[in-house]
């Protein structure tokens, strides 16, 4: 058996040699001929899979380590009746680290107030409901939008978009990119939903480019009408655009999924679906691979601060988001930024230690992700 595996899926390498024989290549340049003779080709976001690279391939399954996969034809897969899977909620912990830590750096920086204001969360699956949860950790009321879940599960606790715009102080977009009806999301966040935005408020994408209408956002925030930005994902990628680059109080380079165990995970599960697509026993253990955590237990002086203060200390000990800030002169290594990144663990992985008993805090902390304990 041979496998193709793009050089960006973690542990690629290790795991699918316990299958046979792998080739290991740059994401964007797999191409037919790398396919000609092979059984299985394992990939990320970066390689698109088109008719063109699998017609006349031997290839009998495809898996990407991500939980999108809009970058793959399923009209070609079905026609050559090649199997394939994703990796749903691989990364979802990842994305809520990240917007957990975006909006305490807001916070800290820049002052801007969590406690007892609204956050609207449109889309509300994997990644939607861990940051709903994370949110109300910040002491944030969360109102949710989600239509096609609203549509098979009842209205009951979601709101019309056009509510959760007009109510919310955050607004963060976590929906996948749909271009059919009856809910597109193809530029959704287009001139009307910024207008309809409560004025001063803040706007993150960390779900996918073409979601936002990139002029739209330099409209809204040079009218106000937005006070800042967290832009973890960009359309095009990767020769973003400067001017909505400078835009973006946070930006970075579509790492939000990106933690260790996110991309860990997306490998896990491929790997699992193929020796089942092809019948083998599943005998690869990741565990002796991977690294320390950095951070297993961080000890935080609790007295005298607030509970998001004693947050926000955790999170950038944890994950400091500075360090991803893009600049104008990283936009032609956006790739490169991607592929090499270093490796960040999740909160969980951390136990943080008070200095004092009180037990909101403490429940705040485990519901933000991390363990917790009272010294």
């Amino acid at each position: 058996m041979k496998t193709i595996v793009a050089e960006t899926v973690l542990l690629g390498r290790e795991a699918f040699e316990t299958l046979g024989e792998v080739e290991v290549i740059p994401d964007r340049e797999i191409g037919p001929q790398h396919l000609i003779d092979a059984d299985a080709l394992i990939i990320r976001s970066k390689t698109k899979v088109t008719p063109e690279l699998i017609t006349g391939s031997s290839v009998q399954f495809i898996g990407t380590a991500t939980a999108g996969f809009e970058h793959i034809d399923f009209q070609t897969l079905e026609t050559q009746k090649i199997g394939w899977c994703a990796s749903p909620g691989c990364n979802a912990d990842s994305v809520a680290d990240y917007i957990t830590t975006a909006l305490l750096h807001l916070h800290s920086r820049q002052g801007l107030e969590l406690k007892n204001k609204a956050i609207g969360i449109i889309g509300v699956g994997q990644v939607g409901s861990r940051v709903a949860k994370r949110a109300e950790a910040l002491g944030l009321r969360v109102l949710l939008n989600d239509p096609p879940r609203a549509a098979r599960e009842g209205k009951n606790g979601f709101q019309p978009l056009k509510h959760v715009l007009a109510e919310a102080d955050v607004i963060t977009l976590h929906v996948p990119l749909i271009t059919e009806q009856p809910w597109p999301t193809l530029k959704m966040a287009d001139d009307l939903f910024f207008e309809q935005m409560r004025p001063g408020s803040v706007f993150i994408n960390a779900a996918r480019g073409k979601v936002l209408d990139s002029d739209a956002l330099l409209l809204a925030k040079a009218k106000g009408q937005i006070s800042s930005t967290v832009l973890d994902v960009w359309d095009p990628e990767p020769q973003i655009r400067a001017d909505v680059l400078a835009a973006a109080d946070i930006a970075t380079p579509h790492i939000a999924g990106h933690s260790l165990e996110g991309k860990l995970n997306g490998t896990v599960q491929v790997y699992q679906n193929a020796c089942r697509f092809f019948h083998k026993e599943p005998v690869w253990d990741p565990s002796p691979l991977l690294p320390a955590v950095d951070v297993p237990e961080l000890k935080i002086n609790s007295s005298g601060k607030t509970d998001n203060e004693v947050l926000a200390e955790a999170a950038a000990a944890v994950y400091d988001i500075s360090q991803d800030q893009l600049s104008e002169e990283d936009i032609p290594h956006f790739d490169r930024l991607r592929a090499n990144y270093g490796v960040r663990r999740e909160f969980k992985n951390t136990r943080i230690h008070l200095t004092e008993e009180r037990d909101e805090l403490t429940n705040r902390i485990r519901q933000a992700g991390f363990s917790v304990s009272a010294d």
